[in-house]
């Protein structure tokens, strides 16, 4: 998430973050971008009608090539890449997602149709998270708020230290 002026609380009075209060409450309870990534329409599709329904933003793009060139230029809060996809697979453009500083720590879920004979592999090589096609609507949901939940953002909005006269 873009903090723009809130880029740090540290060393902030609780004076002051209760004049930004306003602000900063409308960018922790901003909807997360979501950018999905999968070569078959139909998944796409329900990937962005239950995301929209949450009332998530969602990018698509329909391979890795396009989901890495994508991620890099606007940075979503997650990624949803299916595992098996043409011109750039899934694990490439997450292994090249990684290796990029700039898009190095997005949340990324592998999505995939091949069942649970990929979870450890995934979940090992890094993706924050895995779903097996086909996949409940409540399953989805639960994986992208936990994982959302882990933002620095969430971090803020549940932190009790907010209420002390500094944050350290």
């Amino acid at each position: 998430m873009i903090w723009g002026p809130f880029d740090s609380l540290e060393g902030l009075s609780y004076k002051s973050l209760h004049a930004i209060a306003p602000q900063l409450s409308n960018l922790i309870h901003m909807a997360a971008t979501i950018l999905i990534a999968d070569d078959y329409e139909d998944n796409l599709e329900l990937l962005r009608l239950v995301l929209v329904a949450a009332d998530y933003r969602v990018i698509e793009a329909r391979n890795g090539a396009e989901c890495l060139k994508l991620a890099q230029k606007l940075r979503p809060d997650l990624i949803m890449v299916d595992l098996s996809m043409p011109i750039l697979d899934g694990w490439e453009m997450f292994r090249a997602l990684r290796a990029d500083e700039r898009t190095a720590s997005i949340l990324c879920i592998a999505v995939t149709a091949h069942g649970e004979a990929n979870r450890d592999r995934a979940l090992q090589a890094g993706f924050n998270g895995y779903l097996s096609k086909p996949f409940r609507g409540a399953e989805l949901l639960e994986t992208v708020a936990r994982l959302l939940s882990s933002s620095p953002a969430a971090t803020y909005a549940g932190d009790s230290s907010l209420t002390r006269d500094t944050i350290s």
